[in-house]
């Protein structure tokens, strides 16, 4: 009789014998056993000693960064070779990034980043920017930029212009403004003066007025506004605000569908000019960059190119990305609007415009005249994915590296520094609301697009309050939005 392992590791007898040769057999197996556990003991004591000490969560999580970094990053071969995992979970994560990277990040929680991007966030619905109150003073207002429709702001006397000086009783400074305005995600009390103004350049702010603000879970929809204006020579003009880009909540397609119709509509009243409102629009998904891009476009359909992203060499051959594939290319829009458009495209940008919306600008520029009015934009000419382990217990971790650089038909990606407007213009404290044509950002639009010469004196507002500070909710709780990509090409 023999003994012998199986195919499974299993030590099985030859022939089915019984009695004394049966016993030898297995009292052989019990010394091979007790063999092998004594080597087995001493060599897992020695790796618990040595080299295989179970990681921490942050480790572990540093990591799961490290891994993925090293395959995505579009600067993947500057990453340090050896560096230290010990650290804490973020700042291991900035020791990573090159100095020239100014947009991957790291968000604790990807599911609330997930939602974010879809524009599902808890709050009161409201959006504000964050100034010194004065020069060189340590408090800060937070200004109302716009009020997000059925949230309970809009169900408040809130509005555009308005200026919050404290937040749950306690006055907004430079020490604080980061702690009291997380505070804003939960039920908070706010105190507010509420702004008259009788001309973009001028007005007041009245007594202080405090109210109590419920946070919700809310769905905002990117499509804010449209509307239309009768312009000299029976011409009319179509004005769009969209704050952000996605698609729909989830995998959905609503806000593409609603914008699809916005459009549709917009052609069919028989517009000449189109003016889209992307001040406060700091990003997001591609798809619906292409979309819009797809219904404004003059000249374009299936065939052409939107943009072309560059990949790092590890990804280019991990997919196998072909020349031919790194092109995204418009869609074909019934919608489209573009070749009814007799005049320039114009956006509307302020110092919040990035990144998905600048790829609209400069995608669209090989095409048509596209006329800028407003602030110097961002710069943003790289995208991110999001990466992240979902339903690991030991990692909720989410990063959006940069992974790709955008160029567009004419190889064009030179906006790094912001796409300076065609047109400055400074929106001012004194707020009117979006869509007057008395607010100065649309109120250029219009007299330029009346204007036979083009030549307009923008008047000058004073400015009572001190330096802006880079901490609006549009940048701030849009961070996350910045490019990012639906997914890589395919194989």
């Amino acid at each position: 009789m023999t003994c012998r392992p199986n195919l499974n590791g299993e030590i099985v007898l030859e022939n089915n014998v019984l009695g004394n040769k049966m016993w030898t057999c297995m009292r052989w197996i019990s010394y091979v056993l007790k063999f092998f556990l004594l080597i087995w003991v001493v060599v897992f004591i020695s790796a618990c000693n040595e080299d295989d000490e179970p990681v921490t969560d942050e480790q572990y999580v540093n990591n799961w960064i490290y891994d993925n970094m090293t395959f995505w990053y579009y600067w993947y071969q500057k990453i340090p070779s050896n560096p230290n995992r010990n650290q804490a979970t973020r700042e291991f994560f900035q020791s990573l990034r090159v100095a020239e990277d100014r947009f991957s990040s790291l968000h604790e929680d990807y599911q609330q980043v997930l939602n974010a991007l879809d524009g599902v966030t808890r709050e009161a619905g409201y959006e504000y920017t964050l100034y010194r109150e004065s020069q060189g003073s340590t408090n800060v207002v937070a200004q109302v930029l716009y009020i997000k429709p059925a949230s309970p702001a809009a169900a408040t006397a809130l509005k555009r212009g308005d200026l919050i000086t404290q937040i749950n009783g306690q006055a907004i400074t430079i020490d604080n403004y980061r702690t009291l305005t997380a505070q804003t995600a939960n039920t908070h009390t706010i105190t507010y003066r509420t702004l008259s103004n009788e001309t973009s350049t001028s007005g007041t702010f009245g007594e202080p007025v405090t109210i109590t603000l419920e946070a919700v879970v809310l769905e905002e929809n990117p499509n804010y506004l449209t509307t239309t204006f009768e312009l000299d020579g029976g011409r009319k003009a179509g004005y769009f605000v969209y704050h952000f880009f996605t698609a729909g909540v989830g995998n959905g397609t609503e806000y593409n569908q609603q914008m699809d119709q916005i459009m549709a509509d917009l052609k069919a009243q028989g517009i000449t000019d189109l003016i889209v409102d992307l001040r406060y629009n700091s990003g997001g998904y591609t798809s619906a960059a292409i979309n819009l891009a797809s219904l404004i476009g003059k000249g374009i359909d299936a065939s052409k190119i939107f943009y072309r992203q560059e990949y790092n060499q590890k990804v280019v051959d991990y997919f196998k990305i072909t020349d031919a594939n790194k092109n995204v290319l418009f869609a074909n829009k019934a919608q489209n609007v573009g070749s009814s458009l007799s005049g320039n495209l114009y956006i509307l940008t302020g110092s919040t415009t990035a990144s998905a919306s600048e790829l609209v600008i400069n995608g669209l520029r090989p095409f048509m005249p596209v006329f800028l009015i407003g602030e110097v934009t961002l710069g943003k000419n790289v995208g991110s994915i999001p990466v992240y382990k979902e339903d690991d217990p030991r990692n909720r971790w989410l990063m959006l590296p940069i992974v790709t650089k955008s160029f567009n038909s004419s190889g064009q990606s030179d906006y790094d520094n912001g796409f300076v407007p065609d047109l400055l213009v400074e929106e001012g404290i004194y707020l009117m609301p979006l869509g007057d044509p008395n607010e100065p950002l649309l109120s250029a639009a219009l007299a330029r697009l009346s204007s036979s010469s083009g030549r307009l004196s923008i008047p000058e507002t004073a400015n009572p309050f001190g330096e802006r500070l880079d901490t609006s909710t549009a940048m701030r709780e849009r961070a996350v939005r910045q490019l990012i990509l639906d997914d890589v090409p395919d194989q």
